[in-house]
C-alpha cells in the first residue's frame, strides 16, 4: 500500500508571539517527527513516505492535491495542531469529492481525547504507542478485512468515541524495527537545538514515565507503564543518524530504569562513538544516583532537561510533582559540578502576581540555569489536572494550547500577566543564536 504520514505545519496560537514579538521556544527546537519515522520503520513491504510541513510549509498544497495517489494518509497531532489536522482531512476528503485515502490519526491528542477526531473526514483513531497498532491496521486495511484492534478506534457515525483498550508491552516497541530516519534525510539541516549544539537527532530510548504529575499527558500514551528499549536498538538507532553530532534522547524519563540507564552508558563508553547527548532526567535520579550520571557524563552526556516547574513546594506538591526545592538545587548542583548543562523546565501559573515573577527572575539570577524554558499552566484534555480545572477554563479553542497562553483565569490583568512573561522570556532567552 502506498502511505503517507505527515507531520503538521508550526499551526497552535500564541499571545505572546503575536502581541509581545517572543519566539525563542521556535527557535530553540526544531525537530524531527520521530513518532512517524518509528511507524514508518514497521511498515515494511509498503510504499511509505513522510510529508514534514514543519520543515516544508510549501508541500501542504501537493498534499492536498496528491492525495488518492496514496491508500493511507497518517496524521500524528499535539494538542494545539489537533484543530489544523482536521482542517487537512477535511480539506483532502473535499478535494476528492469525499472519497480519497483512508484517513487515520493518531498522537498525543488521539491518545488523551480520541472522540475529538469523530469527525465525518477521519476513518480511524490510533491512540498510544502506536508502532505495532497501526501496522496491524494497515494490514488488515491492505487484506480487506475490517479492523479489531486494540488500540484503534473505527470512527463510523454512530460508533464508540473510545476504542477497545490495549495492554501496552515491549511488543508495542518493535525493537527490531529501526525508524526510517532516510524519509526525512532532505530536511536534516533543517532540525536543530539552539541554544545546547546545533544539529541534533532523535532516538528514543523508553516511552512511558514512572511518576503521575497531574499536568503531564505521557503516561496515557502507554497505559501508565514504563518501556524500554533494547541497548543494542537505541545503538543502532544512534548509528543510522551518522555524522549527526548530538542526540537528543525523546523520553520523558530517560533514566527512569536505573539499570538499564547504566547498562545503556557502559555500551556508549565501549563504542566510543563521539556523540554529545541530551536527555530528561529527573532531579531525584540525579540526587539518588550522583554516580550514574558521572558514568553518562563519561558516555557523552551534554545537557540534561530537569523539571523543576516551581520554586515553591507547596506549589510542587499541588502538581504532583513528588520533588521539593531542595532537591532540585542538589541536582542542579550536581550536574554543574560534571560539566553537564542544564535546560530547566519551569511552570509559570496563572495566578502569578508581580511578587511571583519577581521571585522567579531573582532565583534564576541567583542560581543560573544554562536554559531556563517556562511555559504556562495549561490542563490538557486526559490529564488529572485538566479533570480537576476543566471547569475554569477561559479559552478552549486547542489551538491556544502551545503553553504559552493563559487558559485559566490570571490573578493579574491580562496584558500585565502578558507582559511580565514576555519580559522573563526575552530576559532569559537573549543569549540564544538561531543559528547555532
Amino acid at each position: 500500500m502506498r502511505i503517507v504520514l505527515v507531520n503538521p505545519p508550526n499551526c497552535g496560537r500564541s499571545i505572546p508571539e503575536e502581541e509581545y514579538g517572543i519566539t525563542s521556544l521556535k527557535m530553540i527546537f526544531r525537530g524531527e517527527p520521530l513518532a512517524l519515522e518509528t511507524l514508518a520503520g514497521n511498515l515494511g513491504g509498503h510504499e511509505v513516505s513522510i510529508v514534514d510541513l514543519k520543515a516544508d510549509p510549501e508541500a501542504e498544497a501537493a498534499l492536498i492535491a496528491g492525495g488518492p495517489t496514496a491508500d493511507i494518509v497518517g496524521f500524528t497531532a499535539v494538542t494545539c495542531e489537533a484543530n489544523t489536522v482536521i482542517s487537512l482531512a477535511e480539506r483532502l476528503r473535499e478535494a476528492h469529492g469525499g472519497r480519497g485515502p483512508v484517513i487515520v490519526v493518531g498522537g498525543h491528542h488521539a491518545s488523551l481525547d480520541p472522540g475529538y477526531f469523530h469527525r465525518p473526514a477521519i476513518d480511524y483513531v490510533v491512540v498510544g504507542l502506536a508502532k505495532l497498532s497501526f501496522s496491524l491496521l494497515v494490514e488488515d486495511l491492505a487484506a480487506g478485512r475490517q479492523p479489531d484492534i486494540p488500540g484503534v478506534l473505527a470512527v463510523r457515525p454512530d460508533g464508540p468515541r473510545e476504542p477497545q483498550p490495549r495492554s501496552y508491552s515491549v511488543e508495542d516497541l518493535v525493537d527490531s524495527q529501526a525508524p526510517r530516519y532516510d524519509l526525512v534525510a532532505q530536511h536534516r539541516h533543517r532540525y536543530v537545538m539552539s541554544g545546547v549544539g546545533g544539529k541534533v537527532g532523535f532516538v528514543a530510548t523508553a516511552f512511558g514515565c514512572t511518576h503521575r504529575c497531574s499536568f503531564c499527558a505521557i503516561p496515557s500514551l502507554t497505559g501508565g507503564r514504563y518501556l524500554c528499549h533494547g541497548v543494542e536498538a537505541i545503538v543502532r538507532d544512534i548509528g543510522l543518524l551518522g555524522d549527526i553530532p548530538l542526540i537528543r534522547f525523546v523520553d520523558a524519563n530517560t533514566f527512569g530504569d536505573r539499570e538499564a540507564a547504566r547498562r545503556l552508558a557502559e555500551r556508549l563508553i565501549a563504542l566510543d562513538l563521539g556523540k554529545k547527548f541530551v536527555a530528561d532526567v529527573r532531579a531525584d535520579t540525579i540526587v539518588n544516583d550522583p554516580e550514574l550520571i558521572a558514568l553518562w557524563r563519561q558516555a557523552g552526556l551534554a545537557a540534561a532537561v530537569i523539571g523543576f516547574e516551581e520554586i515553591d513546594d507547596l506549589r510542587l506538591a499541588a502538581l504532583d510533582k513528588r520533588s521539593a526545592l531542595d532537591q532540585n538545587l542538589a541536582a542542579r548542583h550536581i550536574l554543574k559540578g560534571l560539566g553537564i548543562r542544564v535546560i530547566g523546565d519551569f511552570i509559570i501559573a496563572p495566578d502569578y502576581r508581580h511578587e511571583d515573577f519577581d521571585r522567579l527572575e531573582q532565583f534564576l539570577d541567583f542560581f543560573p540555569i544554562d536554559l531556563p524554558i517556562p511555559s504556562i499552566l495549561t490542563p490538557l484534555p486526559g490529564t488529572p489536572l485538566y479533570r480537576q480545572r476543566h471547569g475554569e477554563l477561559t479559552i478552549t479553542d486547542l489551538d491556544y494550547y502551545t503553553f504559552s497562553n493563559a487558559v485559566l483565569p490570571t490573578a493579574l490583568p491580562q496584558s500585565e500577566f502578558y507582559s511580565r512573561y514576555a519580559a522573563l522570556m526575552k530576559h532569559l532567552h537573549q543569549h540564544i543564536n538561531p543559528n547555532t
